[in-house]
Order: structure tokens, then C-alpha cells, then sequence
């Protein structure tokens, strides 16, 4: 039913009707004086409709009540609905009333406030009052009569046009009802936005947005679809996108103009103060079948994820781009990230961490604040970015270190600090990474050790090259130094080649191999500069072994002993990995030149009791051996038994027990060949061509003949008897030869 005025008590005639109200009359000369300039302007065939709107005003001002009737329209609505108190809403309690030519009293017909009458409640925020209005208005604008047409001779297309439409031609209601929507529109939203700032205003006007969204939804309840233009009207949709607008507006408002720390930082102080001020005191205001609390939580999250996005198009250096992807991941969560699995980020402890904000944020399905292919694009860039940014840096690194190494070469920190530096400009991404999502720290992983590689083959290269040939020669006090600074700086390097692998995809698998080959020869190679000089004072010693005075005097193998017992001595400086390498690689050198004489022929035992001794001696300096290099910390316990074997090899007389033990010594070293144990046949006296082809068979049985067997070789480190030459076997003729005595003849006589 339309809203009616209260027919005003009649003022005397000299009163000034505007006395009570001077800022009415001020607001209303001004509307006159816009009507007449509009008026003056408008076609002819407006004009009259402008005259009647400033006759509506003129009554209006005066107090007078309006002469035209209409159809009954919306009943009047309570002063709670919206805050309708004041003069127009006085104005829609009034209603007249007429006495017949009996004397009996009549209602009148009621109408709805002009057009500039339901604006000025627009203005005054009167949002119900005025709403109600246009509903009533709108329903008369569509029952209407149309006009009627002027007789015209029938003709053939008549029959064919279409019947008047409802709504006079022309539609100057119907645009009157849009533009007051558009105005109550501008003012329900206004509300919105203004209700979630600081001060907080007055509930009224929230709750008359609420009544406002209810008697829309009642009004399109009662319309069938299609049968008026622009219903249904959907509040309720319009009312959630103008919440995500009003929210992109104050995000855009907070975001300062600095760097992207500031920025997100300001994001987050104002997600947090908003979705505090919803919770708090907004959405009670809201019947609880909205969900208002979901409405605006999902309104911020999409505002904030335009913001985030935006920020993303922008050049972003490597920190900029971490940060970013630690919002992206771990700001809501979502399906990929359970709600307790978020990391110490700064947004997770300001945002999340929030009592109310997080539990009203997690309670709601939110996706992620950048699409899928801006994620993987960003990613991507900060693997690249990454990945540039630390190439030069550990190739300037390496540079700086290597002009220092001629220097300083006996400072063992120098050395230790290129690998800390190295693996610190390394591990910071690899730390990180995972924070964002496991994923990316795969890739990040993958990427960084093909870095790594890349630096330990050319660190292997310069290594070799500046040990090999050093330039100026140093002085002999300064090689183990520069060595085991050199060596000392694998362990931190083939640590982090793990930790990458492992954490990195499962192609990282070549890559670790060849990272852990690189290393593996710059320790040998630092071995051989560190052992070179120590084997160089063996050699006079090993010349001495396996000859008759050996068998008498051990102070050949006691220089050995004590020259290696001393040289263990300057390898505590290393680290427990390449000094258990160096160890292990110097016992086994040790027992290969220990053994290699044996191998060579120098001893050929003619008897039984010639080869008890010799076994005897071995046996005692086995023991030593095994006693030194168990002191030493050696990692190769397999070269133990090579010295007993080979004695085991001469003191045996039964063939069987021979050719078991040359099987043992064939299971223990695979390298071990034909020529190897024909040597120590010689060594023994065994000249038999049966028995030393029945021995020698075992071994071609064994797959361990005269030339190595098809198939990958033996880790260098568990290689022995390869490195071994065993002289050729003689041929000895099966007769004896007896050379003629030649006759000696003087100097020849000088010719006279």
C-alpha cells in the first residue's frame, strides 16, 4: 500500500510555513531553481512533466496535499524500519479524509510521494521509507493504461504490429523508477562499505540495509518472472558483489606505496581489522542464514588475492618473489595444506594466528589467492632468478679463493671457508624452498645441485691443475698444508650434494654420482700430493724386501713402519672422511709395494724349509701391518688378508689344499689373474707343469684368467692385483744346453 501523508494542521495565514524548518526551505529553492533551469532545457513534450514534478515540490513546501489519486499501494512502514523520522517521513503517516453529501466521513484515495520526495528520502538515508516508494511506484508504473491512439484507417500492417505495451510510451516512469533504484542502490552499498569502518557508525543504517534486501526479496517473491522489467532484482547476489568491492577499495587504499614487504604487511594489518570488525559487530547485524561472516571473508579474500595478483606483474628480485609465494601458499587454507601445516611465515602468525580472523577464515572453503598458471610462472621465474644469481656467486667465490691458494696456502680456514661459504649461499634456498610448498622445494633442490655439480667439476679441475703443477715450487713444509686445506673442504660439499639428492627428484640421481665422483678425485688428488713425497723415502726401503738378507734382518720393514707411522702424524689436520680416505688409499699402496717384489720374482724358494722361513717372515710383518693401519683408523679391512693368503700360498705342499686356496684368494680379490699366481708358483719352487696346471685351472674356472672378464670393473677402491705387473712366464727348454769352451785368445799382435 502506498505510503500517505499526514495532512498537516492549517497554519495561520501571516505564518511563514518554513519557519520551523529553514533548512528544508534552503534545500528546496534549490531544487526549484535546478527544475526550472532542467525545464528550460528540456523538449517541449518533457516540460509539462517537469512543471507537474515542481508543483509536486511547491505542495510539497507548502504543506499542501496533492490532488491526484492512485490505486492503495504498500502500507506504511514502522520509524524502525529505517529512521524515517522527519519531514517526509511524518509526511507518509498522513492520510485525509472527506465527508460525503451525507455527512459521512470518507477515506480519500491515497497516493505515493513524488519522484523528488522518495529521492530526498534516498538523501536523508530514510532507505525502507524510501524503498517502499519505489515498489508502490514502480506497481503503478506498470498498471498504467497506456495511452490512447488516435483512430487511424485500418490498413494491412495493423493486423501485424504489436498490441500498446503497458508502460506509457516514452517510459518517463519506468526511467524514474531506474534512476531512483540507481540512487537507493548507490546508498545501500555506501552503507555497506561504511559499516566496517573505524569509528563505528550507527547500527540503524546496516539494519535498514538488511529491512531494504528483505522487502526487495519479497517484492520479486511476488512478481513472476518477466512480467515487470528489471525483476527479479537479486539483492542479495548485488549485495555480496558490492561487499568483495567495497572490500577491494579499502584493500587498494591500504596497500602503501613502498616496497612489497610494506605493502603486504599493510594488507594484512587491514585484512585483519576489517574481518575483526565483521565478526565483531557486522555480521550479527545480518540474519544468520546469510552467512554474512562467509559473505565478507570470501569478499577479502578475492579483494586480496586481486592485490596479490597485481603485485605479482611487477620486476620482483629473488626475496620479493619468496615472499610472494610464501603468501600465495600459506595465507588461507586449502584443499593441498591441512590447517595446522602452515610455517612460522609472518602473514601465518598475523593473519592466521588472529583468534577470531583465523577461525572464521579457516571455516570457510577458500582457493588460492593466485590461479595455477601465475603460481607455476612464478615459480619458475624465482628457480631461474635463483639459479643465475648463484652460479656467479660461487664462481666468484671459487676465483678469489684460487688467487689466494699460491698465498696463504698453509691456512687451513681459507679453505674451510669456501666450502661454508659455498654451501651457506646454497643451503639458504634449499631451507627455504620447502617453506612454500613441498614441490617447490623439489625443484628447487633438482636445480641447485646441477649448480653444485657445475662448481665441483670445475673446483676439481683447478684443484688438479694447481697440485699438479703448482707454478713456483713450494717448500717442502708448505705441501700438506695446501693439501689438506684443499681436501678438508670435500666433506661440507658432498654433505649438501646429498641433501640435495635426496630431497630433489628422482632424475637427481646422476647428478649426486657425479658430484660425489668430482670429489672423490679432488681427495685423491690432494692423497697423491700429500703420499709423493712420503713414498718417495719408502722406495730405497721397499728395494730391500724379498731378498736373502730380508730373511735375516727386519730393518728394512722397521724404516717402513716408522716413515709411515710418521707421516700419519701430519694428517691429523684433516677431516675425518678424507683422512679415513687418505688412510685407506695409503694402506693400500703400501701392501701393493710390500707385495710387488714378492710378485717380481726377487725370491725363488729351492726347498721346503727355504719356503717355511720365507712364510714366516711374512706372517710376522702381516701381523704388523695389520696392527699399523688398525691404529691408523684404516676403512679397508679386506687388505688384511692379502699378505696371508700369499703366505698361505707358499708353506701349503698338498695341490688340493693349493688349489682351495687359490679359490679363496679368487673370491677375495676378483682382480687377481693367471699370471698373478703363476708368479707365486715360481716364488715356491713349483716348476711341475701337472700340478701347476691343475692349480692354475681353478682359477680359469674362477672366470679369473690371463685377461679380466667382460663386465663392469671394480670400484678403484677394492682394486689390488690390477695394479700389480707379473713378469712374464719362462719357457724353459726340456733339455740342458751345453755351450762349447771357446779358446782364449790374446791381444792381437801389431803388424810390423
Amino acid at each position: 500500500m502506498p505510503l500517505l501523508r499526514r495532512p498537516p494542521a492549517e497554519p495561520p495565514a501571516d505564518r511563514d510555513p518554513f519557519s520551523a524548518d529553514p533548512e528544508g526551505r534552503r534545500r528546496r529553492r534549490a531544487t526549484l531553481g535546478g527544475l526550472d533551469a532542467g525545464a528550460a532545457r528540456r523538449p517541449p513534450e518533457e516540460a509539462a512533466g517537469a512543471g507537474n514534478k515542481r508543483g509536486s515540490l511547491l505542495r510539497l513546501a507548502l504543506g499542501t496535499w496533492g490532488q491526484r489519486g492512485t490505486e492503495r499501494g504498500a502500507p506504511a512502514e514502522a520509524p524502525a524500519g529505517g529512521g524515517g523520522e522527519g519531514a517526509a517521513g511524518e509526511r507518509r503517516e498522513s492520510g485525509g479524509r472527506e465527508r460525503d453529501g451525507g455527512g459521512m466521513e470518507r477515506e480519500s484515495d491515497r497516493e505515493p510521494l513524488s519522484v523528488l520526495e522518495i529521492l530526498e528520502l534516498i538523501q536523508r538515508r530514510h532507505l525502507v521509507a524510501a524503498d517502499a516508494q519505489i515498489i508502490a511506484l514502480e506497481a503503478e508504473c506498470s498498471l498504467s493504461p497506456s495511452p490512447p491512439s488516435s483512430p487511424s484507417p485500418p490498413s494491412s500492417s495493423s493486423s501485424s504490429s504489436p498490441p500498446p505495451s503497458p508502460v506509457p510510451s516514452g517510459g518517463r516512469r519506468a526511467r524514474d523508477v531506474a534512476l531512483l533504484y540507481r540512487a537507493l542502490l548507490s546508498q545501500l552499498w555506501a552503507v555497506v562499505a561504511e559499516s566496517v569502518a573505524e569509528p563505528p557508525p550507527a547500527p540503524a543504517p546496516l539494519r535498514a540495509v538488511v529491512a531494504v534486501l528483505e522487502q526487495e526479496e519479497a517484492a520479486d517473491a511476488r512478481c513472476p518472472p518477466g512480467a515487470r522489467p528489471g525483476r527479479p532484482r537479486a539483492l542479495r547476489r548485488r549485495w555480496g558483489e558490492a561487499v568483495a568491492r567495497a572490500a577491494g577499495e579499502r584493500l587498494a587504499r591500504a596497500a602503501p606505496a613502498g616496497g612489497l614487504g610494506a605493502r603486504l604487511a599493510a594488507l594484512a594489518a587491514r585484512v585483519v581489522g576489517d574481518l575483526g570488525v565483521v565478526s565483531g559487530r557486522v555480521a550479527p547485524e545480518y540474519p544468520p542464514e546469510w552467512g554474512a561472516a562467509g559473505v565478507y571473508a570470501r569478499g577479502y579474500h578475492r579483494a586480496l588475492g586481486q592485490q596479490v595478483r597485481a603485485l605479482a606483474q611487477r620486476p620482483l628480485d629473488v626475496a620479493e618473489m619468496y615472499l610472494l609465494l610464501d603468501w600465495h601458499s600459506n595465507a588461507y587454507p586449502s584443499n593441498a595444506y591441512p590447517s595446522n601445516a602452515y610455517p612460522s611465515n609472518a602473514y601465518a602468525r598475523e593473519v592466521l594466528g588472529h583468534p577470531e580472523v583465523g577461525a572464521l577464515l579457516r571455516a570457510q572453503e577458500l582457493g588460492p589467492l593466485l590461479p595455477p598458471e601465475t603460481q607455476r610462472d612464478l615459480e619458475r621465474s624465482c628457480i631461474a632468478a635463483v639459479k643465475a644469481k648463484v652460479e656467479v656467486a660461487v664462481a666468484q667465490e671459487l676465483q678469489l679463493s684460487e688467487d689466494r691458494w699460491p698465498e696463504d696456502v698453509t691456512s687451513q680456514d681459507t679453505e674451510d671457508g669456501l666450502a661454508t661459504r659455498v654451501t651457506g649461499l646454497l643451503r639458504a634456498h634449499v631451507d627455504r624452498a620447502p617453506q612454500v610448498t613441498p614441490e617447490f622445494g623439489r625443484e628447487m633442490a633438482h636445480s641447485l645441485l646441477g649448480v653444485l655439480v657445475t662448481f665441483l667439476h670445475s673446483f676439481q679441475r683447478r684443484v688438479e691443475r694447481f697440485l699438479d703443477a703448482p707454478g713456483d715450487a713450494p717448500p717442502p713444509e708448505a705441501t700438506p698444508g695446501r693439501a689438506i686445506a684443499l681436501a678438508n673442504c670435500c666433506p661440507p660439499l658432498r654433505a649438501l650434494a646429498e641433501r640435495l639428492a635426496q630431497g630433489g627428484r628422482a632424475e637427481s640421481e646422476e647428478p649426486r654420482r657425479q658430484a660425489h665422483a668430482a670429489l672423490d678425485r679432488v681427495t685423491r688428488a690432494c692423497g697423491r700430493l700429500l703420499t709423493r713425497r712420503l713414498f718417495e723415502e719408502l722406495k730405497p726401503h721397499f728395494g730391500k724386501l724379498m731378498k736373502r738378507r730380508w730373511l735375516t734382518s727386519s730393518d728394512a720393514f722397521d724404516a717402513i713402519v716408522m716413515l709411515v707411522t710418521g707421516f700419519a702424524q701430519t694428517l691429523r689436520p684433516l677431516h675425518p672422511e678424507p683422512h679415513q680416505a687418505l688412510v685407506s688409499e695409503l694402506h693400500r699402496r703400501v701392501l701393493i709395494e710390500y707385495v710387488r717384489p714378492l710378485l717380481q720374482g726377487r725370491l725363488v724358494c729351492a726347498s721346503a724349509k727355504a719356503r717355511a722361513r720365507v712364510a714366516a717372515r711374512l706372517g710376522d710383518e702381516a701381523r704388523q701391518l695389520r696392527e699399523l693401519f688398525t691404529r691408523l683408523d684404516s676403512a679397508s679391512p679386506w687388505l688384511h688378508s692379502v699378505v696371508p693368503r700369499l703366505r698361505e700360498l707358499l708353506v701349503l705342499e698338498d695341490t688340493a689344499a693349493l688349489q682351495m686356496e687359490v679359490g679363496a684368494l679368487a673370491r677375495d680379490f676378483p682382480d687377481v689373474r693367471r699370471r698373478h699366481v703363476a708368479a707365486l708358483l715360481d716364488a715356491r719352487g713349483l716348476r711341475a707343469q701337472g700340478p701347476r696346471r691343475e692349480i692354475l685351472g681353478v682359477l680359469q674356472d674362477l672366470g679369473g684368467g690371463s685377461e679380466p672378464a667382460p663386465g663392469p670393473a671394480p670400484p678403484r677402491c677394492r682394486t689390488f692385483f690390477a695394479e700389480l705387473a707379473a713378469p712374464r712366464p719362462v719357457r724353459c727348454l726340456p733339455f740342458q744346453l751345453r755351450l762349447p769352451r771357446l779358446p782364449r785368445r790374446g791381444p792381437a799382435r801389431p803388424r810390423p
